[in-house]
């Protein structure tokens, strides 16, 4: 066997790539993060105060990796889900007690999971973090890759892993095309108290300007997307905290009684992105870095932890190679069918949603109110929101590696 510095790089220290390294804490491999930032979670982007949506698939992963008691201490239960239309009759009602499972998700905020993650790398035998420092050449050969950093560092491996984001460095670097779309739309996120509790409710909420979607936080908060086409923001941002309340709640409606604070808003624009080919040799591209999502359906980070789960099942068990091509084509096979099933999902979404065509929107209401009174419709339609396949690998399922 070659010797190489490591067995595995991971670039990228975010929520995707530190869950990969966690998730391999008890295994063989030598392993390092690069990461251009401090590994302080106050100086990771990726760390801010967003809401994040933990399908309930994505929660039995964690458990599986042995941090969900840490975790769950920052998590607000998902007990109900409601998806309406505005304008239009008809809805879905998702509920924990009717799928038999504790909750149908957690949300966290970003900064909290980034601490959690943290804290759990920094007690981690196997691994070094390599901070901050970006990569700046790679070089695939025959049994090692060569990672040349900005600092002048040279280190080799077995396999590298790109978990760098939407922008990857190493996609780039390698010069892989992608299906990009932009969905010429702008996602406005914030912080929001209501009234009435939230019960651990979360909100879908279509309307003629985009989706606006409500997820249920501690402190009786909600965690706020609001989906609107792009220019539409500008005016959004720009208005006072009351006015930009009332503007929210003629879309939204009392469902939570009045809006009566916000904290900090936040834009950014919303594009689909899928790597041509995110398995190269001894190379692998993950989460954000090979798909990125609209943000619809929530499930942006859930997809990339389901990528963390199959390429830790995978190459967890390797005895001399982990960047191996064989181990690689396997799991490209594991992972197509659902990255593909998701994109197309959530594009679907998009344009059936997004369209002020009136007959289109009767449809919507009659879908959602069909969906709602057909038990088997409700019930895979809620195991796809929890993340739930019964073919995906071990740690996936939430079985322990």
């Amino acid at each position: 066997m070659t010797k190489t510095d490591y067995d595995l790089i991971i670039v990228g220290g975010g929520m995707v790539g530190a869950s990969l390294a966690v998730a391999l804490a008890n295994c063989k491999l030598k392993i390092a993060i690069v990461e251009a930032f401090a590994s302080d979670s106050n100086q990771q982007p990726s760390y801010d105060d967003r809401g994040i949506a933990l399908a309930y698939g994505s929660q039995r992963i964690f458990e599986s990796m042995g941090i969900w008691p840490q975790l769950v201490q920052h998590c607000t239960a998902i007990s109900d889900i409601h998806v309406s239309d505005r304008g239009h009759f008809g809805a879905t009602r998702l509920s924990a007690e009717d799928e038999h499972v504790p909750a149908l998700g957690q949300v966290i905020t970003a900064r909290a999971m980034g601490s959690v993650l943290n804290t759990t790398l920094s007690h981690q035998h196997n691994l070094s973090v390599i901070c901050p420092v970006r990569v700046k050449g790679l070089q695939q050969e025959s049994g090692l890759v060569t990672v040349n950093l900005e600092d002048h560092q040279t280190l080799t491996t077995k396999l590298v892993v790109a978990a760098d984001g939407a922008n990857s460095t190493i996609r780039q670097l390698l010069e892989l095309g992608a299906l990009e779309h932009d969905y010429q739309q702008t996602a406005i996120t914030a912080n929001i108290s209501t009234e009435r509790p939230h019960n651990g409710q979360a909100f879908e909420r279509f309307t003629d300007t985009g989706p606006i979607a409500l997820l249920p936080m501690s402190d009786n908060r909600c965690s706020l997307v609001w989906t609107v086409n792009t220019g539409e923001e500008i005016a959004l941002l720009q208005e006072t905290d009351q006015q930009f309340l009332a503007q929210l709640q003629h879309r939204f409606g009392y469902r939570l009684g009045q809006f009566i604070r916000i904290g900090k808003r936040q834009h950014y624009p919303l594009k689909l992105m899928q790597a041509d080919q995110p398995v190269q040799p001894r190379t692998v591209l993950i989460g954000n870095a090979a798909h990125s999502l609209h943000p619809i359906a929530g499930q942006g980070f859930n997809l990339g932890l389901r990528d963390v789960a199959a390429l830790a099942d995978i190459i967890a068990d390797a005895t001399n190679d982990c960047g191996d091509a064989r181990l690689l084509h396997d799991y490209q096979k594991w992972r197509m069918q659902d990255q593909d099933s998701i994109i197309n999902a959530t594009s679907t979404l998009v344009n059936v949603f997004s369209s002020n065509n009136a007959l289109v929107g009767h449809c919507r209401g009659a879908l959602l109110g069909m969906i709602d009174t057909v038990p088997i419709a409700k019930h895979w339609l809620a195991r796809k929101s929890m993340g739930l396949d019964r073919k995906q690998p071990r740690l996936a399922r939430g079985i322990s590696l």
